[in-house]
């Protein structure tokens, strides 16, 4: 029989997701099975975003990072067969310095922010530092469609989603009673790629 011990670290929450991707934009389709691990510090709409970030930069050679258990390392990251980096992925509202090792050690960085109010003050105060690095991308997601993807959260996931015209459109794949999520993320820096 286990007991409580304070001092005992907390151990991640496995998600298991089967994820369909149309992305109409950049002509980006597949189907991917994919195994988060939910720190026991994150929300699950931190989670989600992450989902929603390799949604929105698809990719055969995109995986998830290690981590909120690993500082300075990304949330998600492509890397080619070669072993080079190509991209960094971000999401919250990470320090510039953060930013610059990463525009030091990838051929293209991305942000994935949230917060509200609370992003718009971070780009605020980030911007003018980070202006010098020309692959970088800056995408903010509205609180109320964060929040309502964050809803789509469970242990075992079956979701579809389809990009057009730069909105996310996300749904259930297996329960059509539960209405799709409409993100509609805006971009403050960089192009999509």
């Amino acid at each position: 029989m286990g007991s409580y011990n304070p001092g005992m670290a907390l151990r991640a929450t496995v998600h298991k997701l089967e994820l369909s991707i149309a992305d109409i934009d950049r002509g980006v389709y597949g189907d991917h099975s994919l195994t988060l691990a939910q720190h026991p510090s994150e929300t699950a709409e931190r989670m989600m975003l992450r989902v929603l970030a390799f949604i929105l930069w698809a990719d055969p050679d995109l995986r998830f990072g290690p981590g909120l258990s690993s500082e300075g390392e990304p949330d998600l990251m492509q890397v080619d067969p070669t072993g080079r980096l190509q991209r960094w992925i971000e999401v919250g509202l990470p320090e510039a310095k953060w930013i610059r090792k990463a525009a030091s050690q990838a051929d293209a960085v991305a942000v994935l922010a949230y917060g509200g109010h609370k992003a718009q003050l971070w780009w605020r105060a980030q911007q003018a530092d980070l202006e010098r690095f020309e692959h970088l991308e800056v995408i903010v997601v509205e609180p109320g469609q964060s929040q309502a993807l964050a809803a789509l959260a469970a242990r075992a996931m079956r979701l579809q989603a389809t990009v057009q015209e730069g909105q996310v459109w996300i749904s259930v794949a297996d329960d059509p009673a539960i209405p799709a999520v409409l993100i509609e993320p805006v971009r403050l820096r960089g192009a999509p790629s």
